[in-house]
């Protein structure tokens, strides 16, 4: 995590920001589990021409598991990769990444 912008002070205190905002993993409490977030992740990666800096709804709260899961099947086109930025369903059995197509295919 040494490279830019990770390693400056104002990506610090925006990922202290958003972690204090949402304290949970954001793809475990739409599977219906609760883990503590300890990753803050763009929704976009900045490779994919995400903001380095963007608003809290630029952003994801995440656990390691979570993390690294949608960091190897989205923002790593060099990997062979599903595709899917979350694994699992909801407690209704729908797929909760929101670009399934299940959900339109949109996200």
């Amino acid at each position: 995590m040494a490279e830019w912008p990770y390693n400056t002070r104002n990506w610090q205190r925006l990922r202290l920001a958003k972690l204090a905002e949402n304290p949970l993993c954001h793809a475990c409490e739409l599977r219906g589990r609760i883990a503590p977030a300890v990753a803050v992740d763009h929704v976009k990666a900045i490779k994919a021409g995400g903001d380095p800096f963007p608003s809290f709804d630029g952003l994801m709260s995440l656990c390691e598991r979570c993390h690294n899961e949608k960091t190897n099947a989205v923002d790593r086109p060099d990997r062979a990769a599903s595709g899917r930025r979350f694994k699992g369903f909801d407690v209704h059995g729908n797929p909760i990444d929101p670009g399934d197509d299940w959900h339109g295919g949109g996200a």
